[in-house]
């Protein structure tokens, strides 16, 4: 009888703490999210990537293409923002939507919206998957369409 009393001590605990951890890693994910916002409005990619895992499997579909790793997605970015002729603009995301996986990965779904001097903006959707790693949440995969 005592170790089932134990026992539903510890499954009582963990289940009560595990709001608090979701509201937590939550939170942890918004910041992520923000912290990639502000950069991109200050015109700093690498800020803007450091949401991102740095590994070669971080995975981004987006147009029609792959892209495999941290660097190929950095280059994607400065390619199509950074270059000759091309704007950042000015982020905003709207919608967002987080589902924790587990106390270690979360499912996100929300909106981006970029806003061009030239008057081209430009908005769609967004799918990410986010993972807590030793440096902290960061995505995974990145799933955008305009």
């Amino acid at each position: 009888m005592r170790a089932r009393i134990g026992l539903i001590a510890i499954v009582w605990v963990a289940c009560a703490t595990l709001p608090a951890q979701t509201s937590q890693s939550e939170t942890a994910i918004r910041q992520v999210l923000d912290q990639q916002v502000q950069a991109w409005n200050r015109h700093d990619l690498e800020g803007f990537m450091a949401g991102y895992w740095k590994s070669p499997e971080l995975t981004f579909f987006s147009g029609g293409t792959v892209t495999r790793g941290w660097q190929p997605t950095l280059d994607r970015y400065r390619q199509r923002y950074q270059s000759v002729g091309t704007e950042m603009g000015t982020l905003e995301f709207t919608d967002i939507n987080v589902e924790m996986l587990g106390p270690a990965a979360a499912f996100v779904r929300g909106r981006f919206h970029l806003k061009m001097a030239s008057g081209k903006d430009s908005s769609g959707i967004f799918t990410l998957i986010f993972r807590k790693l030793p440096a902290g949440w960061r995505i995974v995969h990145d799933h955008t369409s305009s």
